[in-house]
C-alpha cells in the first residue's frame, strides 16, 4: 500500500503544480475520441460479435471498451476489432477474476492490444460475508462494503497496478454507486484517492453513478487534475424521491439531468484521455439510441 508520507509527497507536488493553470498541465493534446462501453451491446454481442461491432462503427464509434469477450479467443477478438474498423482500448474485469488470473489476463491483453485493464467491481478480504449478503455477492457490494474492505481493495490496486505496469498495461479502477456511502465520516472513494499509488492506478469515472451517489463529477475531476484518464458518459433519467442509487435508470446523453456543459469541460482541465458512452437501458431500439448518443456526446463535447 502506498505509505501516508508518498501520498502526502504526491499532494505537495499537486499543490506546487497548482500554481501553473491545470489545463496546461493536464490538457491532452487531442481531444478524446467518443468511444462505447461494448456492455451497452451485451446481448446483441452475445449473438453475433463480429456483425455488432461493425454496427457500432457505422454510427462512428472508432474506440470501445470491453465487458467481456464471450469466449473469443485474443487472435479472433483482435482480427474483429480491425475488420469493423474499432480500437479496443480498455476492457473491465472483476478484482476476483483478475487475482484468479492475473497472468493469462495480462497476456489475453496484450495479444488483444489493450491499452487498460480496469477493475470494475471490487472484492474483499473476507469475500464469503458479502457472497452471504442476502440476493448475493453483487447485493452484499452494494451494501455490506466497510472501510476496511475499501483499505484492502487499495492495497491489491496498488499490486495489481505495478504488475500490470511492467507489463506495458495501465491499470484502473470503476466507480459504481456504493463507494460513495458514507462510514465514520469516510467512503471507500475517498480511501481509494488516499490510498492507491497514482503512478500505477488511474481512475475511470462513471458520471452517472457518481451523480447517482450524490456526488458533482465535474468537480471531482477538477479537485483531482491527472488521476483519471477515463469517463464513461452516462445520462441518467430523474427519479423521485428515495430512489436507491444504484436503482437509477440511464438515457442517452443529454437527454437526462447530467450537466455535460460542465462535465467536458472538466474532464478536458482535468487530463482525461477517453470518453465511453455507456447506457444500460434503452426505451427505443439500441442503436437508434446509441447513435442519439453519438451525436450529442460530440455536439456536446465541441461546445465545452
Amino acid at each position: 500500500m502506498v505509505s501516508r508520507r508518498s501520498f502526502l509527497n504526491s499532494a505537495a507536488l499537486a499543490v506546487a503544480a497548482s500554481a501553473i493553470p491545470t489545463r496546461s498541465l493536464y490538457a491532452s493534446s487531442r481531444a478524446p475520441l467518443i468511444g462505447l462501453q461494448l456492455y451497452s451491446v451485451r446481448e446483441d454481442l452475445a449473438r453475433d460479435f463480429a456483425g455488432t461491432l461493425k454496427q457500432v462503427a457505422a454510427i462512428g464509434y472508432r474506440e470501445v471498451e470491453a465487458a467481456g469477450f464471450y469466449n473469443h479467443s485474443a487472435s479472433d477478438v483482435k482480427r474483429m476489432m480491425s475488420e469493423a474498423g474499432l480500437r479496443c482500448v480498455s476492457a473491465h474485469y472483476s478484482l476476483a477474476d483478475l487475482l484468479k488470473s492475473t497472468e493469462a489476463t495480462i497476456a489475453y491483453a496484450k495479444a488483444v492490444g489493450l491499452e487498460y485493464i480496469i477493475c470494475s467491481a471490487p472484492s474483499s478480504a473476507n469475500p464469503a460475508r458479502l457472497d452471504k449478503y442476502p440476493g448475493g455477492s453483487w447485493q452484499g457490494i452494494l451494501h455490506a462494503m466497510t472501510l476496511d474492505d475499501w483499505k484492502w481493495n487499495a492495497d491489491q490496486f496498488n499490486q495489481m497496478g505495478c504488475k500490470m505496469q511492467e507489463a506495458g498495461l495501465k491499470f484502473g479502477y470503476h466507480n459504481h454507486t456504493m463507494e460513495f456511502r458514507e462510514e465514520n465520516g469516510s467512503y471507500g472513494y475517498r480511501v481509494l484517492l488516499e490510498d492507491t499509488d497514482p503512478r500505477c492506478v488511474t481512475l475511470e469515472l462513471d458520471c452517472g453513478w457518481a451523480i447517482a451517489a450524490g456526488q458533482d463529477p465535474a468537480k471531482m475531476l477538477r479537485r483531482y487534475p491527472g488521476r483519471f484518464s477515463m469517463l464513461h458518459l452516462k445520462d441518467l433519467k430523474a427519479a423521485t424521491a428515495g430512489t436507491e442509487p444504484d436503482k437509477r435508470i440511464s438515457t442517452e446523453v443529454g437527454l437526462g439531468i447530467v450537466d455535460f456543459h460542465g462535465l467536458f469541460a472538466a474532464a478536458k482541465a482535468s487530463g482525461v484521455r477517453h470518453y465511453f458512452v455507456e447506457q444500460e437501458d434503452f426505451d427505443k431500439p439500441i442503436f437508434e439510441a446509441l447513435t442519439i448518443d453519438f451525436k450529442n456526446s460530440n455536439r456536446l463535447d465541441r461546445v465545452a
